[in-house]
C-alpha cells in the first residue's frame, strides 16, 4: 500500500518511519534540506529511534518536494504540518493543513485524507464539507525526542471518522506498531479533536498543580519532595508526571491549552482558563526567585524542554529569560542545539567551561551531571531528575 505523509517534523517523520516498516511511504516536505537528509538515511530532527531506523535502512520510505509524486496512487494522505497558535486570532493557524488537504484531494481524489496535526474542535467536519470528501482526524500522543518509540508502542489509537477507510486506518496503525493488543477507539472526528485538546490540557493542569505545590513549599520553607511523595502515595493521584519545572512548555501544551480555552468561548468555565493563567504566574514566580538571589550574570543551561529533543519552541525557560531581562539582569545561554552566537537577543556561550565561569547563577530546568562541579550555583526546581 502506498501512503503519503505530509510534513517531516517529529509527528510526520515518526509516522512515516512507522508505516514504512511494512508499506511504501512517500514523505512530502517543502524544505529541500529535510528531504535530502531523509533520502540519505539521516534524520532532520533529534529522535534516537528515528535516527537509528533511518541509519539502519530497510524501510519503504523516500522523501520528495513534489506533491503530485507523493499523492499519486496513495491510499492515504496523512497530514502532519505545523499548526502554531496565533495570538491575534486566538486560534491555531491551520492554513498549511487546509492547503495540503485541498492539494491532496485534487491530486488524488481516491485517497483517504487524515489529519494528524492538532486542530481546533470542529475543523475536520468543516473541511469535509468544504471538500466534499471525508477528512479523518487521528490525534497523536507523541513525546518529542521519543516520537518513534511512542508510535511503535502506542498507549491508544483514536480514529475520528465513520467510513470504512477510517476503520482500516486504525487497523493499519495498530498492525504497524509493536503493540497488537493496543485499544483502537472509533469516534466522530469532532470528538477525536476534543480528545486531543482535553488530554493535553489535563497534562498541563497536572504540571501546573505540582508547580503551584512547589511555589507554596518554597514560600513557606518546606520540602517539596516530601510533600509530593506523600500526595502521590494516593493511588488515585499516582507517582507520575509530578516533577516541578519552570512551567509547562514544549510545542504542544501551551498552544493546545490556549486553543481549548478559545473553544470554550460560549461555554461556562473556570478551570481551563486558570490552567493557562497559572503558567504565567509560575514563570513570574521563578523569575522573582532568581532575581531575589541578586545575581549579576544569569546563565541559562539548555533551552530544550525534554531530554533527547532539539526543540525549544515555547520552552518555559524562554518566558523566564524575558522576565529576567526586563529586571535588568545580564542573561547568557548555553545550548548545544543552537549553533548561533545569539538567541533572541541573548548572547550564547558554546564553551561549557567558559559558561560556568562567567555565570554566577546557573538556571537549569532539569538537573544535568555536566553541572555537578558547580552545583552550589545552580538554581532548579527539579526534584526527581527526570522529565
Amino acid at each position: 500500500m502506498k501512503i503519503a505523509v505530509v510534513g517531516t517534523g517529529y509527528v510526520g517523520l515518526a509516522n512515516a518511519v512507522l508505516l514504512a516498516r511494512q508499506h511504501e511511504v512517500v514523505a512530502l516536505d517543502i524544505d529541500r534540506r529535510r528531504v535530502e537528509l531523509v533520502n540519505a538515511g539521516k534524520s532532520p530532527i533529534a529522535d534516537a529511534g528515528i535516527e537509528r531506523a533511518l541509519r539502519e535502512g530497510g524501510l519503504g520510505l523516500r522523501a520528495t518536494l513534489d506533491p503530485a509524486e507523493a499523492c499519486r496512487g496513495a491510499r492515504y494522505v496523512l497530514v502532519a504540518t505545523p499548526t502554531d497558535y496565533d495570538p491575534e486570532t486566538n486560534r491555531f493557524d491551520t492554513s498549511t493543513v487546509e492547503s495540503v488537504l485541498r492539494a491532496a484531494h485534487a491530486a488524488e481524489p481516491a485517497a483517504a485524507l487524515a489529519v494528524r496535526s492538532t486542530v481546533p474542535v470542529g475543523f475536520c467536519r468543516a473541511q469535509s464539507e468544504a471538500l466534499g470528501a471525508e477528512v479523518i482526524f487521528v490525534p497523536e500522543f507523541l513525546r518529542e525526542g521519543s516520537a518513534l518509540h511512542d508510535s511503535l508502542h502506542p498507549s491508544r489509537i483514536i480514529v475520528g471518522g465513520a467510513s470504512p477507510a477510517a476503520a482500516e486506518l486504525g487497523v493499519l496503525l495498530r498492525d504497524c506498531s509493536l503493540r497488537p493488543e493496543v485499544s483502537v477507539l472509533r469516534t466522530g472526528p469532532t470528538e477525536a479533536e476534543a480528545v486531543k485538546l482535553f488530554s493535553n490540557t489535563y497534562l498541563a493542569m497536572r504540571v501546573a498543580y505540582f508547580n503551584e505545590l512547589d511555589t507554596y513549599a518554597v514560600k513557606h520553607g518546606l520540602s517539596t519532595r516530601e510533600i509530593i511523595d506523600g500526595v502521590c502515595l494516593d493511588p488515585r493521584i499516582g507517582p507520575g508526571y509530578n516533577n516541578p519545572s519552570f512551567g509547562y512548555g514544549g510545542y504542544c501544551l501551551p498552544k493546545d491549552t490556549k486553543q481549548l480555552r478559545a473553544n470554550y468561548e460560549e461555554v461556562p468555565q473556570n478551570l481551563i482558563g486558570a490552567i493557562v493563567d497559572s503558567n504565567t504566574t509560575r514563570m513570574d514566580f521563578i523569575a522573582d526567585e532568581i532575581a531575589r538571589r541578586g545575581p549579576r550574570t544569569v546563565g541559562i543551561h539548555r533551552l530544550i524542554m525534554k531530554a533527547g529533543s532539539d526543540n525549544f519552541r515555547t520552552s518555559s525557560i524562554l518566558g523566564v529569560m524575558q522576565r529576567l531581562k526586563a529586571k535588568g539582569l545580564t542573561v547568557i545561554v548555553h545550548e548545544p542545539a543552537h549553533r548561533g552566537t545569539d538567541f533572541n537577543g541573548f548572547r550564547c556561550v558554546p564553551d561549557l567551561a567558559a559558561f560556568k565561569r562567567e555565570a554566577d547563577l546557573i538556571i537549569a530546568n532539569r538537573r544535568d551531571p555536566a553541572l555537578d562541579d558547580v552545583a552550589a550555583k545552580v538554581f532548579t526546581r527539579d526534584v526527581f531528575g527526570e522529565d
